[in-house]
C-alpha cells in the first residue's frame, strides 16, 4: 500500500493502483449494483480529457509537454487498456464525481510515469490542477453521457435498419397472401400479409427516425460551464476550443450549449433520447405480441405463422415448441420502459444549479441502449428472418369467415349487410351463399365485388351498380323485413 493525502486526510491506496485516494474512498463506500460503469462512458470521459488538454495547451494555460502526456494517457484509457478505470460501482455519489475523479487520477498517474514520475506523487501532473483544468464533474459528466449515448445509438439505429429491411423482404414475399384482419380480437376486413409486414417495417423505420431526431440534442454540450455553468476557472475561449477538439475526436459536429447554466441541471436531451427508446420498445413489443398470436396453436390458435424453433417448449409436454424469441424480446422491451421511467424520475430530481442523478441516467441509458440493440438483433436473426406464412391455413380462415361482408356495404347499405351477416352466422352458410340465395346480387357481380385482393385496397364505388341493386325487388323485400 501507499499513502496519499487529500482534503479528508491520509488514505491508504494499493501501491500498484493507477487510481488514487478519491477513487479508493469511493470503492470502499459504494457497492450497489455490482456493475462497473459502461466502457463507452469511460471512453467518453477520456475523450473529454484529451480534448481539454489540447484546448488548454493551445490557449497557453497548460504546458505542451504536460498536455501531450495527458493526451497519451487518455488514449490508453479510451482504448480500454486500463482496468483501473472500471473499479467503481456504476451507481455512486451524485453528479458522477467519483468516476470523473477515477479517470482524472488514472490519467494523471499514467502521464506522470510517461514523464518519469511515480504513482501517487502527482507531479508534474496533478489530477485536479492539470487533468481537470477548466472543468468540473458538473459539466464533464453530462457531456460524457451525451457522447456515450451518441456512440451507442449508432449501433441501435443500424439494428433498426436491418430489422426494417428483413420485414420488407417478408412483405414482398407474402404480398399476395390475403388474411383475416382483426380488431378488438374479432374478425374484421381482409388485409394482405404484405400490408401487415410493410406496416411493421414502417413502424420500425419511424422508430429509427425518432431516435435520430433525439440524438440531435445530444450534440449540444455544456463543457466549459464548470461548476454551475458560469465557466469559473476556465479560459474565456476554452469552451469553443474544447468543443471543436471534441468534434474532431468523436467524428460528429458538436455545438456549445447556448446556456451552460441550463446544461448543469437539465437532463431533458437525455430524457428525450430515453423516451425515443421507449417508443422503439413499445412498437417492437407490440410486433412480438402479434407474432405470438399469429403463431399460436398451431391447431387450437390462429396458426397463421410458423416461427423458427429455437428450443423445446416444455419440461413436461413432449414436442411442444414456444415462441421463445418474441417472448424474450418483449421482456427486454418492458425492461427498457422501466429504465425510461427511472431516467424520467432522475431528470426531475435536479435541485437549484445541479442535477446530481447523472450516474443513474448514465447507467440506465447505457443498459437500455445495449439491451434494445441486442433484442432487435435477436428478433431479426432468430425469428423474423425465419418466419413462414402457413398459406393453406390462412386461405381456410378467409374462406370460412364473414370478413368480406363489409365490401358489400356501399352497395346494399349497412343495415341490410348486417342482417345478411347475422343470417350467415345463424345458418352456418357462407356469406356469399346467403347473398346469392336472397337474390340480392348475381354471382358474377358478387365475385367481382368480393374479390379478396381487390377488397384489401381502396375501391371506387360503382354508383350505377348500386342503383341497379337497390332497385331490385329482392332489395326492397330485405329492407321491408327490417
Amino acid at each position: 500500500m501507499r499513502r496519499e493525502r487529500d482534503s479528508l486526510g491520509a488514505k491508504a491506496v494499493p501501491s500498484r493502483a493507477l487510481y488514487g485516494s478519491f477513487t479508493q474512498r469511493a470503492r470502499e463506500t459504494f457497492q450497489l449494483t455490482g456493475r462497473p460503469p459502461h466502457p463507452a462512458l469511460i471512453r467518453a470521459y477520456a475523450l473529454v480529457k484529451k480534448a481539454a488538454a489540447r484546448a488548454n495547451a493551445a490557449l497557453g494555460v497548460l504546458p505542451r509537454r504536460s498536455a501531450r502526456a495527458i493526451e497519451a494517457a487518455a488514449d490508453r484509457v479510451a482504448a480500454g487498456r486500463i482496468p483501473d478505470v472500471a473499479v467503481l460501482d456504476s451507481l455512486h455519489a451524485g453528479a458522477g464525481t467519483p468516476i470523473h475523479m477515477n479517470v482524472n487520477e488514472v490519467i494523471a498517474n499514467l502521464a506522470n510515469e510517461r514523464l518519469g514520475g511515480r504513482r501517487g506523487r502527482y507531479s508534474p501532473i496533478h489530477p485536479n490542477n492539470h487533468v481537470n483544468l477548466g472543468q468540473s464533474s458538473n459539466d464533464v459528466t453530462p457531456t460524457a453521457i451525451r457522447l456515450m449515448a451518441l456512440e451507442l445509438t449508432a449501433s441501435l439505429v443500424a439494428e433498426l435498419r436491418r430489422l426494417e429491411a428483413a420485414l420488407r423482404r417478408l412483405a414482398v414475399r407474402e404480398r399476395r397472401v390475403v388474411k383475416p384482419g382483426r380488431t378488438h380480437l374479432q374478425d374484421a376486413v381482409p388485409i394482405t400479409y404484405g400490408q401487415v409486414f410493410t406496416g411493421w417495417a414502417q413502424a420500425v423505420r419511424e422508430a429509427a427516425e425518432a431516435v435520430d431526431v433525439a440524438t440531435r440534442a445530444l450534440r449540444v454540450i455544456g463543457i466549459g460551464g464548470t461548476a454551475v455553468g458560469t465557466g469559473l476557472t476556465a479560459h474565456p475561449r476554452f469552451r469553443s476550443r474544447v468543443v471543436r477538439e471534441l468534434s474532431r475526436l468523436v467524428g460528429q459536429r458538436l455545438t456549445p450549449a447556448t446556456s451552460t447554466v441550463t446544461t448543469t441541471w437539465s437532463l431533458r436531451p437525455l430524457l428525450a433520447c430515453s423516451a425515443a427508446l421507449r417508443g422503439v420498445a413499445v412498437d417492437v413489443a407490440k410486433i412480438c405480441a402479434d407474432l405470438r398470436l399469429l403463431a399460436s396453436g398451431p391447431h387450437t390458435g390462429f396458426g397463421e405463422l410458423s416461427l423458427p424453433e429455437v428450443e423445446p417448449g416444455s419440461s413436461i409436454m413432449p414436442g411442444k415448441v414456444n415462441p421463445s424469441v418474441p417472448e424474450a424480446v418483449q421482456m427486454a422491451c418492458y425492461q427498457v420502459c422501466g429504465y425510461d421511467h427511472a431516467i424520467a424520475l432522475a431528470a426531475a430530481a435536479g435541485e437549484l444549479e445541479l442535477n446530481v442523478m447523472t450516474p443513474l441516467v448514465a447507467d440506465d441509458l447505457a443498459l437500455a441502449l445495449e439491451l434494445l440493440t441486442r433484442a432487435l438483433r435477436l428478433l431479426r436473426t432468430k425469428c423474423v428472418e425465419g418466419v413462414r406464412v402457413n398459406r393453406a391455413r390462412v386461405a381456410a380462415l378467409v374462406q370460412g369467415s364473414l370478413i368480406e361482408a363489409t365490401a358489400l356495404s356501399p352497395y346494399l347499405g349497412y343495415e341490410v349487410t348486417a342482417e345478411l351477416v347475422k343470417e350467415a352466422l345463424a345458418s352456418g352458410r357462407s356469406f356469399r351463399d346467403v347473398v346469392a340465395a336472397r337474390g340480392l346480387v348475381d354471382r358474377a357481380s358478387l365475385g367481382r365485388l368480393l374479390d379478396p385482393h381487390a377488397i384489401t385496397s381502396p375501391q371506387r364505388v360503382d354508383v350505377a351498380l348500386r342503383r341497379r341493386l337497390q332497385a331490385t325487388p329482392a332489395y326492397r323485400r330485405a329492407r321491408a323485413a327490417m
